[in-house]
């Protein structure tokens, strides 16, 4: 399997680089300063209609990791729904209760998108157990992925742990020094970015495609 480069992306601009600087994959998320909240269906519309490869949208209400009750459990449902329906790659998502797995919140938001595979985000670093985590994970029918941070140390064990059902994306305030490093290290073969993407490696700054085309180069 080829390595693959993730970008996040807040805009169409954003996509467009993103694509044209050799990324293989797009996060669709609003709020990047908040750790990337749900985005609007419009916005992921018009992301969809510009560019060709695969996107995945973040399905997250609030910048904790826990579920803020059931209203909010019902709007994530209902986005999830929208975004199958629109034929999205996959969502973003990953839910608590304190340091423990929320699979029962994940399976119901995503029951509403049946065949849309799902990440679960870093909110897995968090997690009391990582490992009994994974193992839950593996037999949902939905994640694929599991993202995070490309600095833990663990990242072997857990893509031993994980495979095959599910691969290990790298993350987590990756740079291009870091990403040489685990790819000389390790067996990761999908590597997240954001602020490397962008202008000056500034989160509020737009993505670059010259940024991202020196990372993609890399791998």
């Amino acid at each position: 399997m080829r390595r693959l480069l993730e970008v996040i992306a807040c805009s169409v601009d954003d996509a467009v680089a993103a694509e044209a600087g050799g990324a293989g994959r797009l996060e669709v998320v609003r709020r990047l300063d908040a750790g990337g909240l749900t985005p609007d269906v419009s916005l992921v519309r018009d992301i969809l209609a510009a560019v060709s490869i695969p996107v995945r949208v973040m399905l997250r209400e609030n910048r904790g990791y826990e579920v803020g009750g059931e209203p909010e459990l019902e709007n994530l449902c209902a986005h999830a729904v929208e975004f199958a329906a629109l034929g999205v790659d996959g969502v973003v998502l990953g839910f608590l209760r304190s340091r423990a797995l929320d699979l029962e919140s994940a399976e119901r938001v995503l029951a509403g998108a049946p065949g849309v595979k799902a990440t679960f985000h870093r909110a897995f670093e968090e997690l009391e157990d990582p490992c009994a985590a994974i193992a839950a994970l593996k037999i949902s029918v939905h994640f694929d992925r599991i993202l995070t941070n490309g600095e833990s140390g663990r990242l072997h064990e857990y893509a031993v742990l994980a495979a095959p059902e599910i691969a290990i994306i790298a993350g987590g305030g990756l740079n291009a020094d870091q990403i040489r490093k685990l790819i000389d290290k390790t067996d990761i073969r999908e590597f997240h970015v954001g602020r490397a993407a962008r202008h000056n490696h500034d989160i509020g700054q737009p993505v670059d495609a010259a940024r991202v085309n020196s990372l993609a180069r890399l791998l």
